[in-house]
């Protein structure tokens, strides 16, 4: 494989992976993954918000009466858009257009991710929009209602890991 190719399968990027992480894919016995999750002297780009310790914000977002669905050019300028605004850093588009209409696609991020499939004949697009860290997913919402002509937006929030890290480690 070329570097270009690894680099677009997510090889050979900074990421932080112990050597142990990355020779077999498994930590050793004698590592406690959940000892020192939320350790202060690591950043863990966990959110602790209103006494809730979680992995990341989850918006599921639904664009109703859409228009520019169909074109690819467009949905990932709304990606590039929604990562600026959203003070996220993205680190690759891929999308697919659909024959004889719809894309999908997803804005791999270094906070998680963006994705999207459309269903362009009804004004129809089912957005994920995974943030960790200090990214602001709910900026996202604003774009998708400019980029996509419409004010009819739907959003429901997860907060991923919530219940399940504390402050200590992971819950029982």
């Amino acid at each position: 494989m070329k570097d270009m190719d690894l680099f677009q399968l997510g090889l050979g990027l900074e990421t932080g992976a112990q050597e142990e992480d990355t020779v077999s894919g498994v930590m050793p016995a004698n590592v406690n993954a959940a000892a020192g999750i939320l350790d202060d002297s690591r950043d863990d780009h966990f959110i602790r918000r209103d006494g809730d310790v979680f992995a990341g914000t989850h918006l599921i977002i639904e664009v109703v009466n859409g228009h520019g669905l169909d074109d690819e050019a467009r949905i990932q300028q709304a990606f590039r858009d929604c990562v600026t605004e959203c003070g996220a850093t993205l680190l690759h588009i891929h999308t697919h257009k659909f024959s004889p209409q719809g894309v999908s696609g997803v804005a791999v991020l270094a906070e998680s991710h963006i994705s999207v499939h459309t269903w362009p004949e009804i004004g129809y697009g089912a957005f994920d929009v995974f943030m960790c860290g200090d990214a602001e997913p709910w900026r996202a919402v604003d774009v998708l209602k400019a980029a996509f002509g419409t004010d009819d937006v739907r959003v429901r929030e997860l907060r991923r890991g919530s219940g399940l890290v504390t402050e200590t480690g992971l819950a029982a």
